[in-house]
């Protein structure tokens, strides 16, 4: 095959490491899911019907992740920066339309993550009916851990916590996702042909709040692992 006259490099592909290992896991989308626990629900002013409602997603650029450990510059354009803590699933295989049964297999590992959100932002498109990316698609907003293998297991309890300088924000249990992980793969295989390499954020329990320039944050999943995450200075 004749080599390709790009105009420019392509970006360098997307990974993260994988614990125990010195192979990186690439990354190809990174999906979110918005309301999937009842407390923080409550705390962003509306209820979540299982019975008759589906998850709601949302997605981000790959190119907005960022590796545990680094530090990332207030974001322009807001003055209510937040902190969203949550359990990633890695895709090691995709499927389109699977059963919950089914959907396990998929499963490569798992990774602590962040979904940095401009609440301000995503306020005011609310209210205006307008879509939310600006609010969401943050530079450096996804942020993620190692990932540690755990070949087509599913978690279905565990803690989840956030520390903002050292103090608890956030805290709670995995057991208490609306929807579990076979749930929401299933469910997102049915708009989406998933693929390996796919990153799924799914949910943050209730304690969101308001970051500050100079804080780190640390967050941890039982049996998953721990993240570090500073901010910067604006630009």
């Amino acid at each position: 095959m004749a080599d390709i006259n790009y105009l420019w490099a392509p970006p360098a592909p997307i990974s993260l490491p994988v614990r125990g290992t010195s192979a990186r896991f690439p990354i190809a989308r990174l999906f979110f899911v918005g309301r999937n626990y009842q407390a923080h629900a409550k705390e962003m002013g509306t209820s979540v019907d299982k019975a008759s409602m589906r998850p709601v997603y949302f997605t981000k650029f790959p190119a907005m992740l960022a590796e545990s450990g680094c530090t990332a510059p207030y974001p322009p354009e807001t003055r209510d920066y937040h902190h969203e803590v949550e359990l990633i699933v890695a895709l090691a295989e995709g499927g389109f339309r699977v059963s919950v049964e089914q959907a396990a297999r998929m499963i490569f590992g798992y990774a602590c993550g962040l979904d940095m959100t401009r609440r301000d932002l995503q306020s005011a498109a609310k209210a205006r009916g307008n879509p939310w990316d600006v609010a969401k698609n943050v530079e450096a907003g996804a942020v993620a851990s190692e990932i540690v293998a755990a070949r087509g297991q599913v978690l279905h309890q565990g803690e989840i916590s956030l520390k903002v300088n050292g103090e608890v924000r956030q805290r709670g249990n995995l057991a208490d996702m609306i929807w579990s992980v076979p749930e929401i793969i299933a469910d997102l295989s049915t708009y989406y042909h998933l693929q390996a390499g796919d990153l799924i954020y799914t949910g943050t329990p209730e304690g969101v709040g308001p970051v500050q320039i100079g804080d780190r944050l640390e967050g941890q999943i039982e049996g998953v692992g721990s993240l570090r995450f500073d901010i910067g200075a604006a630009e």
